[in-house]
């Protein structure tokens, strides 16, 4: 029953999260006792403490696996679909281009944990996870993240204010972020944003745009 469930709900090389795992009527001993059977059958494979996946075999005949961005990207941001969390710090400054600087620990933002701050091991990697202080979803996702962005903008930038604006400037294009996006969002972050707001003069990109 367990296995037919897994071939159904989940694609090979998928995270699949035991605590996502719900059958009518089945208890989670059981399931759980039915995940090691497939686990020692190999119809399965554990990545990871309540991880595991279907493998998907190679044209070497080995299996190619999950790793570690997969999983905390299923777990934390996205999945089917559904959008509940983005990158943040150096590693989203760096995807946007105003930073040069490769962290060593990926920061992410997401609806899917309920401590303000946890540094989150999965595989041989540290994820540092913080509670966003607005609901994410697929709308708001990409004013999120810029505002997350400007809170602490000095902390990131390689470059002056000149370059930072054109790269925020494509960023807002990019994705279509409104004045009135922001002003819904911004009284949830803290004073430092306002400050990155108009110092950028972001008002000024909104303003072109319409």
């Amino acid at each position: 029953m367990l296995y037919e469930y897994i071939l159904e709900n989940y694609k090979e090389n998928e995270p699949i999260f035991f605590s996502d795992i719900k059958i009518y009527g089945v208890t989670r001993s059981a399931i759980s006792q039915q995940m090691k059977r497939l686990c020692d059958d190999s119809k399965i494979i554990k990545y990871d403490n309540n991880t595991y996946y279907l493998p998907k075999k190679s044209k070497l005949s080995k299996s190619s696996g999950i790793n570690a961005d997969m999983v905390a990207r299923y777990k934390y941001i996205s999945r089917n679909g559904k959008v509940d969390g983005f990158y943040s710090g150096n590693l989203f400054a760096n995807q946007i281009g105003i930073s040069n600087q490769v962290p060593n620990k990926v920061e992410i933002v997401s609806n899917n944990i309920a401590a303000k701050v946890r540094n989150i091991p999965i595989g041989k990697r540290i994820f540092t996870v913080r509670k966003s202080c607005v609901v994410v979803n697929k709308e708001n996702v990409h004013v999120l993240q810029l505002l997350d962005l400007l809170k602490n903008l000095d902390a990131y930038l390689d470059y002056d204010y000149s370059v930072a604006r054109i790269k925020i400037k494509k960023y807002i294009e990019t994705y279509g972020i409104t004045k009135e996006m922001v002003d819904k969002y911004i009284r949830n972050y803290p004073s430092s944003v306002y400050k990155s707001y108009y110092e950028m003069r972001l008002d000024d990109v909104f303003a072109h745009r319409r």
